[in-house]
C-alpha cells in the first residue's frame, strides 16, 4: 500500500428483479449509472473517501451528457474529456473524478500482448499478430472502436475462447501498471490524477 489507501471497486447496478437480487455490468443507460454512483457516494460521506468510474468509450450509451458533442470530434482524447468533464459536472461532487477508457478496457491489454500467453498457452502465432497490431498504430489507446476493430474484437479473432471478465483483468495483471501507463497516455494521467489525492 504505497500510498496507504484502501481501495474498492464494484459494477454498476443495471437492474433488480422482484426478490431485490441485483445485476451489476453491462451498462446500459446513463441515468442508471448516475443514480448507482451517486448512491455510492451517499454510503461513504467521508471527507477522505474518493470515487471514480471506468466506462469503455466504444459502446458507451449515448445518453450520457455531451456524448453527441464528443462523438462530432475526430480527437479520441478529447472525446474523453468532453464526456468526463460533462459526467464530473453532472454528478456535482467534488470528490467524484469520472474516468472513460479509451476505447474500451482491452487497449489496455495492447500496452503488452505477449503476456496473453499467461492465460492462452497454445496461442503463439495469434499473440505475434496481436503484437503486429500494435506496432503499427503505436499507442494501444488509438486501437480505433469499430464493430470488428475495436481492442476486444481483435482479441476476440485470434483468440476466440478470449474471456473479457476473468482473463483480461488477469492479464492486465501480468502487465503491470508500470508498463500500462508508459503505454497508455489517458490511462497514465488518469492514475496519477488519483495518486495525487
Amino acid at each position: 500500500m504505497e500510498f496507504n489507501v484502501a481501495v474498492y471497486s464494484r459494477c454498476v447496478l443495471t437492474s433488480r428483479d422482484k426478490r431485490t437480487r441485483e445485476y451489476r455490468g453491462g451498462l446500459l443507460s446513463y441515468d442508471r449509472a448516475k443514480r448507482d454512483i451517486q448512491s455510492w457516494i451517499r454510503e461513504a460521506p467521508g471527507r477522505d473517501c474518493y470515487f471514480t468510474t471506468m466506462f469503455d468509450l466504444y459502446a458507451l450509451p449515448n445518453d450520457f451528457p455531451s456524448y453527441a458533442e464528443a462523438m462530432r470530434l475526430t480527437d479520441p482524447y478529447e472525446r474523453t474529456r468532453i464526456i468526463e468533464t460533462a459526467i464530473s459536472e453532472d454528478v456535482n461532487d467534488h470528490r467524484f473524478i469520472p474516468y472513460v477508457q479509451l476505447h474500451e478496457f482491452e487497449a489496455l491489454i495492447f500496452a503488452d500482448p505477449q503476456q496473453l500467453d499467461w492465460e492462452y498457452l497454445e496461442h503463439a502465432e495469434p499473440i505475434e499478430r496481436l503484437k503486429a497490431i500494435v506496432a503499427e498504430t503505436i499507442n494501444p489507446e488509438l486501437i480505433n472502436d469499430g464493430p470488428t476493430t475495436a481492442p476486444s474484437k481483435r482479441i476476440l479473432a485470434e483468440i476466440p475462447e478470449y474471456d473479457k471478465v476473468t482473463a483480461g483483468v488477469h492479464v492486465a495483471a501480468k502487465i503491470g501498471l508500470d508498463t500500462i501507463r508508459q503505454k497508455c497516455s489517458h490511462f497514465n494521467e488518469w492514475v496519477t490524477e488519483l495518486e495525487k489525492l
